[in-house]
Order: structure tokens, then sequence, then C-alpha cells
């Protein structure tokens, strides 16, 4: 049986690829979920890509990972730096946790330099761009085969 990995996006996400593409580059989240289901392809691992600019509903699909997923990676987006409902949804998910940046988050304002859900991810990637997605399905690839 496949390991099932979740892919989190939130906030304003939706609109990557036309939001400020100075800084998050040009591509759309469309094109990211073909990236990442590529990748999840390469590694035997069914992918359920999510997003949603409401944070009940994200923490909905935390919940739903709980018992169905191997892994959990997550773009919060803005939530990232608010809500604690993140991070206590995310604390009940006992597999691997990968936070994602598209941007280097310390080499912007000072209030995205605190996240609520860093304490409880196993690993933070951010800076790269849309290869930070790639980058995380490796990381959890490999946790899968330690």
């Amino acid at each position: 049986m496949k390991k099932k990995l979740y892919i989190i996006n939130g906030p304003n996400l939706n609109l990557l690829g036309s939001r400020e593409p100075e800084k998050y580059g040009k591509t759309s989240l469309e094109t990211v979920k073909s990236m990442c289901q590529n990748k999840c392809y390469e590694y035997d691992l069914d992918l359920k890509f999510f997003q949603s600019n409401l944070e009940g509903e994200l923490i909905g699909e935390i919940h739903n990972a709980i018992n169905d997923a191997y892994g959990i990676l997550i773009n919060a987006g803005a939530l990232t730096h608010t809500s604690i409902g993140i991070l206590d949804a995310l604390s009940m998910f006992h597999g691997p946790k990968i936070e994602i940046h598209i941007t280097n988050v310390y080499a912007r304002e000072s209030f995205r330099h605190k996240s609520y859900i860093s304490p409880v991810v196993t690993g933070v990637i951010a800076g790269l761009g849309v290869n930070s997605y790639l980058l995380a399905i490796d990381a959890v690839n490999k946790f899968i085969k330690d």
C-alpha cells in the first residue's frame, strides 16, 4: 500500500504565479501540484494536495491527515506567523512534518521571523522558491526509508 503524503497550502497561495512574482516567482500552484505529483510518483507516494484561504479548513485537513497520512508538508502562508490552532493541530500528527516557505522569511519583515508552527515540525525549508516543495518531498521520502 502506498504511503500518503498531504501537502497543505494556506492563504493566498491560490494566487501563486500572479501574486508578487518578483518574490514568489511565476509558477502557479497548479504547476506546483503537478511537480509534486511527479516527484511523489517517483517515490511511490500517494499525494493529497490541498489549498484554502480559511484557517479552519486547513486545521480540518490536518485532522484528516492524522489517521490517513505518513507525512505532512505545510506552507501555511501568513498563518504561519499567527495561528495557534494550526500549531495545535500539527502537534497531534506524529509523522514527519515539514514547514515550507517559498521565500526566505528571515530576509523579509520582522513579523515573518516568528513561526508558531516551527516548534512542532520535523524541519523547515525556506527561500528556495517552489523547489522547496520538491526538497521537502525528498526529505519525507528519506524518513520513510530510515
